[in-house]
């Protein structure tokens, strides 16, 4: 089936929702400069199928590097503003940036928050969904870590694993679980963002086969980062 180039507005508009480092660029333990970011082969391409489909990218990712003092919130916005170049090449696009710089155990004290919007927790993904006008519960979050699959169960999304980055290693985790404990493996397993597009373009295709009105997207969520911290309701 055919997917409409259109998108949907209102309650039921899905999104994607990426993990960055070993998901969209490769896995460099606190990366903080853009010399260092590698996109991952395929992921760009994979990026550009989403934005030709019309479905919203959105970047969710946990960065304590800032709160550990490594780097800071200029750093991270230099490494995505050469991510979107690097995207660019390939015609690809992330619609909106979201990151978590809080920690518990911060060196930087004004970070030192036991904040809700660090993955598993969903802040980042409310927020996210309040200011992209878009559905959590037909919404995918796509990673290589435990907490990003957490934080897709947390906020009533569909959570994708990819074996990049940390991938593989949070695979053989949960097998050895579900093996200790006899329960079924039932987190969706897949090699990187490319298959993990393919699955979200079949299902979102067969699910909306109809779609409405052209995105609108206000130019000052580029790169936002909502002031959330401890203050963010529960949910």
């Amino acid at each position: 089936m055919a997917l409409d180039t259109k998108i949907w507005t209102g309650p039921g508009r899905p999104a994607v929702f990426l993990d960055r480092d070993g998901t969209i660029n490769e896995e460099v333990k606190y990366l903080s400069s853009p010399h260092q970011l590698r996109i991952i082969p395929g992921a760009a391409e994979a990026i550009a199928r989403l934005n030709k489909a019309g479905i919203p990218v959105i970047v969710i990712t946990n960065q304590s590097g800032i709160a550990r003092g490594y780097y800071t919130e200029d750093d991270v916005q230099d490494v995505h503003n050469y991510m979107d170049k690097l995207l660019a090449d390939h015609g690809a696009s992330v619609d909106a940036y979201y990151y978590c710089p809080h920690h518990g155990a911060a060196i930087v004290k004004k970070y030192a928050l036991d904040c809700e919007c660090r993955k598993p927790r969903i802040g980042m993904l409310s927020a996210a969904a309040a200011q992209e006008n878009v559905s959590l519960s037909q919404a995918y979050m796509v990673g290589d870590k435990r907490s990003d699959l957490r934080a897709a169960v947390n906020c009533g999304a569909r959570g994708i694993l990819v074996r990049t980055g940390y991938g593989r290693q949070t695979e053989e985790e949960l097998l050895r679980e579900a093996e200790a404990t006899g329960a079924a493996l039932v987190t969706n397993i897949v090699d990187d963002l490319a298959a993990a597009v393919d699955q979200i373009l079949n299902q979102i295709a067969h699910n909306h086969p109809q779609s409405v009105k052209a995105p609108k997207f206000a130019s000052n969520y580029r790169h936002h980062r909502p002031e959330i911290g401890q203050h963010y309701p529960h949910q």
